[in-house]
């Protein structure tokens, strides 16, 4: 890779996963196990992963970063068939921040630790100048075990699998970008930052085969699905009428151009299952508050040597979804 960096390489998009597979490379590691890793024990497997956070404004209706750092590492355990268990914490704070702000997101970490059902075991702080970061970054890593018979990865999409989604896309996206007050605009839209490991349970106890699990967050519902067919090596073909998309996201996306499936969540689930299998896997979903609007709104139609993203658009036309190119929205977590 020659050049610099820039923010288009920490969107989630293209640039993104160009960048990990330059570093996985560099450090002889697979590409997959640069954020997860999944260890085989004695006991059974370990699913590990880490996350930094660096959400602008850290603050946004229904969600701030320390919520977000927990909920974030959490629900990477999730996608990799995990009950998540244990954290670790480590801050990186601006001299000159309040002490008062500092607190609050540290309650918000507790609270979001209590309701997940994680505990946070080790951690660190470093203060740099002021003007050396901006506020605070954090940065999260998780332990779980992997449930028994449990097996989802990108890379196991089949061809006949459904493609569920467990609610509204965008509206995290939205809610940072409308409490950064850039546009003028007003918008009462909240983001959707939730734990996820009832949604896995749920699933899980009831034996609903999975293949694949992914979360929406940057780079948004498109993003996922092309990360899910380029590494299946599968086709994947979405109904525009399926995707739940609140009102208010959808204004505002229209408003400033912007498609909601490039915008990130924080609190859904993209879940690949046998197509005989889906109706159930709703049912199951919806008992839930976190997933009441799970819905089917796709499937893997043929397997692709590229892997490709389509979408048939409410007007009857098929068109393509590519992965995010560019940076629509920078550092929403």
């Amino acid at each position: 890779m020659r050049g610099k960096i820039v923010l288009e390489h920490g969107a989630g998009g293209r640039l993104m996963h160009e960048l990990v597979e330059d570093i996985s490379r560099r450090l002889n590691a697979p590409r997959r196990g640069v954020d997860k890793a999944i260890i085989k024990t004695n006991t059974g497997r370990i699913a590990f992963t880490t996350d930094s956070f660096v959400m602008k404004p850290p603050v946004v209706k229904g969600c701030d970063i320390g919520m977000l750092s927990v909920n974030g590492t959490v629900n990477d355990l999730v996608t990799m068939g995990a009950k998540p268990e244990y954290l670790s914490l480590s801050l990186i704070i601006e001299e000159g921040l309040e002490t008062d702000f500092t607190m609050r997101i540290i309650e918000s970490i507790g609270r979001a630790a209590d309701k997940a059902g994680v505990k946070i075991v080790t951690g660190d702080v470093k203060v740099v100048e002021k003007g050396g970061c901006d506020k605070i970054f954090i940065n999260t890593s998780g332990i779980g075990r992997v449930y028994k018979g449990v097996k989802v990865s990108t890379l196991n999409a089949k061809p006949g699998d459904a493609v569920i989604v467990t609610g509204s896309i965008g509206d995290h996206g939205a809610a940072v970008l409308a409490a950064r007050g850039e546009f003028q605009l007003e918008a009462d839209v909240s983001s959707d930052c939730a734990p996820l490991n009832s949604v896995l349970e749920a699933l899980v106890r009831k034996k609903t085969p999975l293949h694949a699990l992914i979360d929406p967050t940057r780079g948004g519902l498109a993003t996922s699905l092309n990360e899910v067919a380029e590494s299946s090596r599968v086709a994947i073909e979405i109904e525009e009428e399926s995707v739940p998309v609140r009102e208010e996201v959808l204004g505002f996306c229209e408003v400033l151009g912007i498609e909601p499936f490039y915008l990130g969540c924080e609190g859904r689930l993209v879940i690949f299952v046998p197509q005989s299998y889906a109706d159930e896997a709703v049912r199951i979903l919806r008992a839930l508050d976190v997933s009441m609007d799970a819905r089917v709104i796709g499937r893997v139609v043929d397997r692709s040597k590229k892997g490709e993203v389509r979408i048939r658009t409410r007007a009857g036309g098929l068109r393509s979804l590519p992965m995010l190119q560019g940076i629509p929205l920078p550092r929403i977590c």
